[in-house]
C-alpha cells in the first residue's frame, strides 16, 4: 500500500440537516444512494454492492444533524471517512462537507466514486 492522502470535497444540497443526517446514517436512508443494502451490528456496518461485495466500517462518532464518522475496517488505522453537514447562516444553503482517504494514486477516482454517489444523494432527496 502506499500513501493515504487526505480528500475533502464539498457539496450543496437541498435538504435540512435532518433529512440529510438519515440518510448518511440509517440502513434504509444509505442503502438509497450509496450502497445496496446495509446491516449493522453493534457499531459496525456492513455496506453491500451487488449482492456479492460488502466492506464493513464501524461508527467512530457523530452528532445528531451535524457529523458522522466512520471507519472501513480493512484500511489503515489512521484513516476514516467522514460526512459533516454545514447550514450556512446568511443563505441557509446546507452544505454536506466529506472528508475520505484514498492512495496518492486514486484521488481522481475517489472523487470521480463522490460525484457519482451524489448525484445519487441529489436525486433521492429531491435536491
Amino acid at each position: 500500500m502506499g500513501e493515504y492522502k487526505k480528500v475533502e470535497i464539498e457539496y450543496i444540497l437541498k435538504s435540512s440537516p435532518g433529512v440529510l443526517f438519515s440518510f448518511l446514517t440509517e440502513p434504509s436512508g444509505l442503502s438509497e444512494w450509496f450502497c445496496d443494502d446495509v446491516n449493522i451490528r453493534s457499531s459496525v456496518y456492513t455496506f453491500v454492492w451487488n449482492k456479492d461485495s460488502e466492506q464493513k466500517a464501524k461508527l467512530l462518532s457523530f452528532k445528531e444533524n451535524l457529523y458522522v464518522k466512520y471507519h472501513w475496517l480493512d484500511e489503515p488505522d489512521n484513516t476514516f471517512f467522514e460526512f459533516r453537514i454545514e447550514v450556512d447562516d446568511i443563505t441557509g444553503e446546507t452544505a454536506l462537507m466529506i472528508t475520505d482517504f484514498c492512495e496518492e494514486d486514486d484521488e481522481d477516482e475517489t472523487v470521480l466514486s463522490w460525484n457519482s454517489a451524489m448525484q445519487r444523494l441529489h436525486r433521492v432527496i429531491g435536491s
